[in-house]
């Protein structure tokens, strides 16, 4: 990548794509063309060609999406599968229209089979049905992934694909309804624990186990990404390592000082039972992640306090 060319980053004021700006940054890039979802509906194909057109960028990094926890992606699936497909489509072909040098799409685990093989390799994609809970999401990951694929091959664009695992992190989003499973249970033993609270309830069994990446550790993968691959097979991103969702509950509410009991709501849905990236292939590449869940986990929950009980 060239440092003076102009990169930009869709959904640069989310988790996701305010940590690649920040480390974008911090790699010396300055050259940024930035538009706010109030003044630009990435739905809108005519918005979106007129952005590229006026702004021509060199390098697009596809970090927007309508993401969600397990509660809105089974209860929002018009919405999901709709407005993702939309998103990627329109900044994809805009891309191609006006000849970016290179574009990365960010896709997410939960494209593989919900029964897949653990650890999950790249190419279980399309081997067995998807977790029913969130195929509409998975779906529109799977529609971006084959976009970039089809787009390359034709018509020779560099477009790569990355598949990242659970994330979590600065600038997550704790509302209890849409929320991914960190940052509700951060919030719910953070505020148990101001408010002396004796019980806090997590949805599911406790049984299934996730893979967690510090947000920050993907904004390098993908930095490392747009610098050193260029191939046209996806690419997972993950730390391989998991741990149940019930170990998780643990670790936050020891973090959080929390001293009373966890009641696990078994009438709530756990969704796949596990979900495990391999990580060998971007590892062989020369990447891998530094920051481990617990550390992650502690910084995350100050940043939570920081904001919320300031």
């Amino acid at each position: 990548m060239d440092k003076k060319g102009k990169i930009y980053i869709a959904g640069h004021l989310g988790m996701v794509g305010s940590a690649i700006h920040r480390k974008f940054l911090a790699e010396g890039f300055s050259n940024f063309a930035f538009k706010s979802i109030e003044e630009m509906d990435l739905r809108n194909q005519n918005e979106i060609n007129s952005y590229f057109i006026n702004e021509k960028p060199d390098y697009v990094i596809v970090a927007a999406a309508k993401v969600g926890g397990i509660h809105a992606n089974s209860t929002q699936k018009a919405e999901f599968l709709y407005d993702n497909v939309m998103i990627e489509a329109n900044i994809i072909h805009a891309s191609y229209i006006n000849k970016v040098k290179k574009l990365l799409f960010l896709g997410s685990s939960c494209i593989y089979p919900k029964m897949a093989p653990q650890p999950i390799k790249e190419e279980y994609l399309l081997t067995g049905p998807l977790e029913t809970t969130n195929d509409a999401y998975a779906l529109a990951k799977i529609t971006g992934i084959k976009l970039c694929e089809t787009y390359r091959l034709q018509y020779g664009c560099n477009y790569i694909s990355a598949m990242p695992t659970n994330l979590y992190g600065t600038n997550d989003n704790y509302n209890l309804m849409d929320s991914h499973v960190i940052p509700a249970l951060i919030r719910k033993f953070a505020e148990a624990k101001k408010n002396n609270a004796q019980i806090v309830e997590v949805w599911g069994s406790g049984n299934p186990k996730r893979e967690f990446l510090h947000v920050d550790d993907l904004a390098d993968a993908c930095y490392f990404l747009m610098m050193n691959y260029n191939e046209l097979s996806t690419i997972n991103i993950g730390c391989g390592i998991d741990n149940s969702i019930k170990e998780l509950a643990e670790i936050i509410a020891k973090l959080c000082d929390f001293k009373g009991s966890i009641k696990y709501n078994t009438s709530m849905p756990d969704g796949t039972p596990r979900k495990l990236l391999d990580v060998s292939k971007i590892e062989k590449l020369g990447w891998k992640f530094k920051i481990d869940l617990e550390s992650g986990l502690k910084r995350t929950i100050e940043e939570f306090k920081q904001k919320v009980f300031k």
